[in-house]
């Protein structure tokens, strides 16, 4: 009887949290697949108004996915150049790209810096607060900032011996971005992977030197197995901002979507600026897709634990010890 009212007073609590999340969140996500299986409004020209497309099934799915266009000649065929729907793999590919190189990058600096934090020095909380700095600056000020910095006749290429063009030369401008990501948010990672070294007891490391461990061994063995859970959620979230990247490359590059750098978020931008807002709402789907097919992988079988396995890591350990006190017993008995 008691938990049955601690459970009623506990969804009274959280009711009003929950229907304030589906209105802001659920909404425009069910409004947003509901609008892609519908035809954009066009203008009929013996009115001269716009009407609404009706239903359209998966066209837009096809347009994005397969280039599937409708011909003047009025039949469904592949989309000529310069339409839309031909950037999209392209696009892809090179969001998957910055993904990939960036959260690498930014993983193992931010574990360099999380590690350098995490030790006792004088002046420590200085430092703490001086790597938060660029994390603290709004992306279209840092990206602004590099954009000077990438001129051609800026600061970068004034300390080099042959100047690069960093905005026209596709790999530079791909480069160029990668740089003021990683640094823009390297401090991110750096401060979650440190709340996780925060929680390894020093009891630990302090044994693994009296075993006569060396630091590597200690980094290998210690550091890494229990810095894991903060780890895989660190690169979790990394990972699903980087793949919705989009004020980054369109400020210090170009808006356009056939650029080097264009991300499948400025797809959806360019799509939205020609008025097509329902074949928008199919690629900001697909970009949802995405992004929860990646969350459950790393979420499923990555061990990017978000909730938190305390009850889980509890009954392992129980489970080791309690082995090891049966095999105390047997070897006494």
């Amino acid at each position: 009887m008691g938990k049955t009212r601690q459970f009623r007073t506990a969804a009274f609590l959280i009711a009003p949290t929950l229907i304030v999340l589906a209105i802001v969140i659920g909404y425009p996500v069910l409004r947003a697949i509901f609008l892609s299986f519908h035809a954009d409004k066009t203008l009929d020209p013996a009115t001269g108004l716009f009407t609404s497309g009706g239903f359209a099934g998966l066209d837009h799915y096809l347009y994005w996915l397969t280039q599937r266009c409708m011909t003047p000649s009025g039949k469904v065929g592949t989309c000529p150049p310069g339409v839309l729907a031909t950037d999209f793999w392209p696009a892809l590919r090179i969001t998957l790209f910055f993904t990939v190189v960036t959260v690498t990058l930014e993983t193992v600096l931010g574990m360099s810096m999380a590690l350098v934090m995490n030790r006792d020095f004088k002046g420590r909380g200085l430092l703490r607060a001086a790597v938060l700095v660029p994390w603290a600056i709004p992306t279209a000020v840092t990206a602004k900032l590099w954009q000077f910095l990438f001129a051609d006749r800026g600061l970068i290429n004034s300390l080099l011996p042959h100047p690069i063009a960093w905005t026209t030369d596709p790999w530079a401008a791909r480069g160029a971005v990668i740089i003021a990501d990683v640094w823009k948010t390297t401090p991110f990672m750096a401060l979650l992977i440190l709340a996780g070294l925060q929680m390894i007891p020093r009891d630990v490391y302090e044994a693994a030197r009296v075993d006569g461990a060396k630091t590597w061994q200690s980094f290998v063995t210690i550091t890494l197995p229990l810095v894991r859970p903060a780890l895989m959620v660190a690169i979790l979230f990394r990972t699903l901002d980087a793949l919705r990247m989009y004020d980054l490359p369109v400020i210090m590059i170009s808006p356009s979507a056939n650029s080097p750098t264009a991300t499948i978020s400025q797809l959806v931008v360019s799509d939205l600026r020609q008025n097509n807002f329902n074949s928008a709402s199919a690629l900001s789907t697909l970009i949802f897709l995405l992004i929860f097919f990646v969350a459950f992988i790393m979420i499923r079988f990555l061990g990017a634990d978000v909730a938190g396995s305390e009850r889980g890591s509890q009954r392992k350990l129980w489970g080791k010890d309690k082995a090891a006190k049966q095999e105390e017993l047997e070897k006494v008995s």
